[in-house]
């Protein structure tokens, strides 16, 4: 078990007493008549605490009786003899090697306190790690926690062939202390030989440490079973919402195509040019709700691709007025900037828009679309004067599928959805808010070409 001073540090508090002392006596041994024994013993002993305070006891310890031997040896009369000829500086001798002593065995057992502490703290956040709930990075935290414990410079968790999890980096001269973890998995720490380890603190380690990576497996399986359960519901969601949409037109279709193809019966060129705009009506029906789906996948996939540059309002206009059916009033000023945008996007987010109002705005009351420049921003509002909704219902209109009537309308509520997908993929915003007077607003708000970066 990794306590008191390091290995490494010990190494080179060996490497300072040894060379130290000797130095420290070549460079007194020129001067040793200009001062007294006890100034020399102070600098021996300021020599030895420096040792003690890098690595312990231990090479303190060589660094005391180095310093004693060489203080009576080379500075105690009688000169190059061990013998001492005056009572006090034989005192003042024992007295050196007793402080410096004491001073070793003093800053260890400081060292052995701190990494007791340090181990103590260790040991609690271990079990903190290892009691607590899984989280994102629970096995890397305990990996370190064991790592720190035990003074090594590499954790891993492996099933034998593959390692699972790792902290830290292997240094040449490493040494591998393992430890089985369970369900094939081990613990693996990296380091210098350790003595004594404490195999039962390090088996629970282990165990903590496989039981989190089992976690992690079985809290992945649960995102995957979340998201196939999610897509299954999407697809539940799906096939309710079109299985009519798709019957009504394309029962419309055959039925018509039926009536025309008849030998038996004669059809009035007006009987036949309703039937050929039904046909037309209802193909025009399955193409949006294909377009729709489409559209909506591409958005949840990330594949959508936009293709921004200055574009004129006006100029996506073209399907809004269409689906409109005549009843959409402009309000938009000549001096209307550009707006930095997909032209075809933006066609379908206003299109889309149209659409949703036309549906709920009473026969023969207009759409409006009005647009206005901001500072460095273009604001296009298309406003209905319908029912409306309730502002603590403004977020649900967004989600797919959705419809907030009970009239028979034809989509699968796609529309607004795919709306502020297609606005947020062009750094837009779309956002609802209240009709003065009744009915509901959608405001569009993009970056004025003028403003935009050159690059997007």
């Amino acid at each position: 078990m990794a306590t008191g001073i390091p290995r490494s540090r010990q190494t080179k508090a060996f490497l300072v007493a040894l060379l130290g002392v000797p130095l420290l006596t070549i460079l007194l041994f020129p001067i040793r008549g200009q001062f007294g024994l006890d100034t020399v013993l102070l600098l021996y002993l300021l020599l030895s605490v420096v040792v003690s305070a890098i690595g312990g006891w231990l090479p303190a310890t060589l660094g005391a009786v180095s310093g004693f031997t060489c203080a009576n040896f080379f500075f105690t009369p009688p000169y190059g003899s061990l013998l001492v000829q005056n009572q006090n500086e034989l005192v003042d001798l024992i007295v050196f090697l007793a402080v410096a002593t004491l001073v070793a065995v003093f800053t260890e057992l400081g060292a052995r306190t701190r990494a007791g502490a340090e181990r103590a703290r260790l040991e609690a956040g271990w079990l903190t790690v290892g009691r607590r709930e899984h989280g994102p990075g629970s096995l890397a935290s305990a990996l370190e926690n064991a790592r720190e414990m035990f003074g090594m410079n590499a954790a891993s968790l492996t099933d034998g062939r593959t390692v699972l999890a790792e902290v830290g980096a292997i240094e040449p001269g490493d040494r591998a202390l393992r430890e089985e973890a369970g369900h094939g998995l081990a613990l693996v720490l990296h380091g210098p030989p350790l003595l004594g380890e404490d195999r039962t603190l390090l088996s629970m380690m282990a165990a903590t440490a496989g039981r989190l990576w089992r976690t992690d497996q079985l809290a992945t399986q649960a995102r995957r079973a979340e998201e196939l359960a999610q897509i299954d519901e999407v697809r539940a969601s799906l096939l309710a919402a079109v299985g009519h949409d798709l019957r009504s037109p394309l029962a419309a279709i055959k039925a018509s195509v039926s009536t025309l193809r008849q030998d038996d019966i004669t059809l009035e060129a007006a009987d036949q040019e309703q039937l050929l705009a039904s046909i037309e009506d209802n193909t025009d029906r399955l193409n949006d709700l294909i377009a729709n789906l489409l559209d909506m996948s591409r958005i949840q996939a990330g594949a959508l691709s936009v293709h921004s540059r200055p574009t004129a309002v006006e100029e996506a206009l073209r399907s809004a007025l269409q689906r409109g059916g005549g009843r959409v009033e402009l309000e938009i000023p000549e001096s209307l900037p550009l707006v930095s945008a997909d032209p075809g996007l933006l066609e379908r987010v206003l299109a889309n828009l149209v659409d949703n109002a036309r549906r709920f705005v009473p026969d023969g009351e207009p759409v409006q679309i009005q647009a206005e420049g901001r500072a460095d921003r273009v604001l296009i509002r298309v406003v209905d004067h319908g029912p409306g909704i309730s502002p603590k219902r403004f977020e649900e209109i967004f989600a797919p599928f959705q419809r907030f009537d009970d009239r028979q309308h034809t989509g699968v509520g796609l529309g607004l959805a795919i709306a502020r997908g297609f606005t947020e993929a062009m750094d837009g915003r779309l956002t609802p808010s209240t009709t003065p007077g009744g009915g509901l607003t959608m405001t569009v708000d993009l970056e004025a070409a003028d403003a935009a970066p050159a690059h997007r």
